[in-house]
């Protein structure tokens, strides 16, 4: 039998914007993410699905950092590709760009089974800030888009299980400290992509593990599961039963249909088989099904309001079409996480490809027509058979590197001496960020920065946090031992040391700024503000240039300490902060918004409306935020502007 599946290189080029240097601060507050609900609403809730929504619950972002430096900038940039093909089927893959499947091309027809976005525009949607639209993504960690949304991740071709070859992606996710893999085939002569996922956990301990594969397609479709009942989660935080497809009178199995942002969790029944279609009026699209671990099945929609149609523009470029998501998740819901236990794994397999069935009429035959023609195209049996054959692939190790992500999970396979076989993480994964990292593996110190610059990124698991703790207790110690201690919420010990290492430390602002957001946590403000102000003085003093680390860090301290100074009421002190901004900070759209609100302060309403008929775009604007809105509220009664409108849920009556 001749196997003329391929893997090969491409390069595309598309608008894109740079994402920049990732924010040096490390992240202390709690995880803004909007996916929490009452918990009033879990009383009407199975069992299984309250204990996994109370399931360790992610508190923040360490030891991750936040990357906010992209803007709305958009040039021709190239942008490595891997394709993996047969004579049916092209699958585009970014393995630079989160492992995301950026086109699934159905060759006989010609037909694009997803929603491709033609540009590269980051926006605030991951759980640390990065992230773009458009085809299927794998989310791991929590609750939320993945951190490694804009990341690179490890690839090879490894094996196949017919023989053939398979694309394998893989990285070691930090948020939990798991490590896991997406091998990604297409047999000879098929119409589906087959994807085998497997998420391990090394530790000793229990882990919350979490997965959602997220598929972007055109939203001019009807989406189908098979599911009488759904939990509906809208922006205003609650999460309800309610009957499919209609309820209100309304058919929400259209994405149309809805007039704002929403989520929809089918209760797939147990032993039905899982699945998920989203069909085009004339009956073409693409159907997702998988083995049963791969639990939950949702639709995503942006909503027919103006909020929701301001962020569809705001991802892509006009005159694109909109889209929305179907999705397949270890839980129910995405606001659950799983328990993953101490030396074990989890693993699944999931199929991608064209499917044609009326998506009209009454729900039950329109559901039942779809599962047969899928059985027709993909029995049940053929993905269990599927499963079983390249479950003693996954071990597989890689026959050729194909791209290279982080060298954080090879520190930690040096740290534990960890055998994950079929996913190196070699020692020569290893770079500048870990380079400290690994110096006090072994030797016991913590080496002090050989420039003047931001600090590095701390790590904060507690095999780490005991290492700085017995480590020479050196002021850069002794800040990175009070970042560990922070996230380990011992809060009094992390100020000790940060208090500790001021009166010898070369560069004061990073110690004065965490002992800032200590102060704000605490509720004193006042004193908040003053750090704050000495901190950024304190960098003023130190930077030594105008490059993209120390203007990243200017601007992320300059920002916290400009919100800091006008909470406190502090107008002349924000005002003399802001002169001092680089200009080309000031020009960002995050810090017009903030000019707007420090003239207010200042009394200037006719200033403030100046900034805001100007026009302004705030690139890291994040998802359900509403600040634009409020503070055009205090303007006067005018209607929000179209172009400011990104509200994703109604109004509060």
């Amino acid at each position: 039998m001749v196997v003329v599946t391929r893997i090969r290189r491409e390069v595309l080029t598309l608008p894109a914007a740079r994402l920049g240097a990732d924010n040096p601060l490390p992240p202390l507050r709690p995880l803004d993410e909007v996916h929490r609900i009452d918990d009033r609403d879990r009383e009407e809730m199975p069992r299984d699905m309250a204990r996994q929504l109370g399931l360790e619950p992610l508190a923040g972002l360490l030891p991750v950092r936040v990357r906010d430096g992209y803007g709305r900038t958009r040039e021709p940039r190239r942008v490595e590709a891997l394709v993996i093909e047969n004579d049916r089927l092209r699958a585009t893959v970014l393995p630079g760009l989160g492992g995301r499947i950026a086109s699934l091309l159905h060759l006989p027809t010609g037909r694009e089974l997803l929603y491709r976005n033609p540009v590269f525009q980051p926006a605030n949607f991951a759980l640390n800030g990065a992230w773009y639209s458009g085809g299927i993504e794998w989310n791991i960690g929590a609750t939320g888009h993945t951190t490694l949304s804009c990341a690179p991740l490890h690839a090879a071709r490894v094996p196949a299980p017919d023989g053939g070859e398979m694309l394998r992606l893989w990285e070691w996710e930090r948020l939990r400290d798991l490590p896991f893999q997406v091998d990604l085939w297409l047999p000879e002569g098929s119409d589906f992509l087959y994807v085998g996922a497997r998420i391990r956990n090394p530790h000793e301990r229990p882990v919350a593990t979490y997965w959602w594969s997220n598929i972007a397609v055109p939203e001019d479709v009807r989406v189908l599961a098979p599911a009488e009942e759904a939990w509906f989660f809208g922006y205003e935080r609650r999460l309800r039963r309610v009957p499919v497809p209609s309820y209100d009178g309304v058919d929400r199995t259209y994405p149309a249909n809805s007039p704002y942002a929403a989520d929809y969790f089918y209760e797939v029944p147990d032993g039905r088989r899982r699945w998920i279609a989203a069909l085009d009026a004339d009956g073409h699209g693409l159907v997702q099904t998988s083995t049963d671990v791969l639990r939950g099945r949702k639709l995503f929609v942006w909503g027919a309001g103006p909020g929701g149609r301001r962020w569809q523009q705001w991802l892509t470029e006009p005159g694109t079409g909109g889209y929305c998501e179907i999705q397949a998740g270890l839980a129910r819901t995405q606001l659950e996480h799983v328990r993953l236990e101490a030396e074990s794994e989890v693993s699944w397999l999931e199929a991608y490809g064209p499917l044609d069935a009326p998506p009209g009429g009454e729900w039950t035959e329109a559901v039942r027509e779809v599962e047969g023609r899928l059985a027709s195209a993909l029995p049940r049996t053929r993905v269990e058979e599927a499963y079983a054959a390249w479950k003693p692939c996954a071990d597989t190790e890689p026959a050729q590197t194909l791209a290279v992500g982080s060298g954080w999970g090879a520190l930690e396979v040096l740290r534990a001496d960890w055998k994950l076989p079929g996913t190196p993480f070699p020692e020569s994964t290893l770079g500048e960020a870990q380079a400290p990292w690994r110096e006090l593996l072994r030797t016991g110190s913590l080496p002090e920065p050989r420039r003047v610059r931001p600090p590095g990124e701390t790590l904060v698991a507690p095999h780490w946090r005991d290492m700085l703790e017995t480590a020479p207790a050196t002021p850069h110690t002794e800040y990175h031992l009070g970042v560990a201690q922070w996230h380990a919420g011992d809060r009094a010990q992390a100020v000790r040391s940060w208090e500790r290492a001021l009166p010898l430390a070369p560069s004061l602002w990073p110690l004065l700024r965490c002992l800032a957001v200590a102060d704000q946590e605490a509720g004193h403000h006042e004193r908040a503000a003053e750090r704050y102000a000495d901190a950024f003085d304190d960098l003023c003093r130190e930077r030594r240039d105008d490059g993209e680390v120390w203007t990243a860090a200017v601007a992320a301290l300059g920002r916290e300490a400009l919100e800091a100074l006008l909470r406190a009421r502090r107008t002349a002190q924000a005002r003399a902060l802001w002169d001092r901004l680089l200009p080309a900070v000031r020009q960002r759209g995050r810090f017009r918004l903030l000019h707007a609100e420090l003239l207010l302060a200042e009394g200037s309403r006719a200033g403030a409306r100046a900034v805001f008929d100007e026009d302004f775009e705030v690139a890291d604007l994040r998802e359900g935020a509403d600040v634009i809105g409020r503070l055009w509220a205090r303007l006067g009664d005018e209607p929000l502007p179209g172009r400011y409108d990104f509200r994703m849920r109604p109004d509060p009556v």
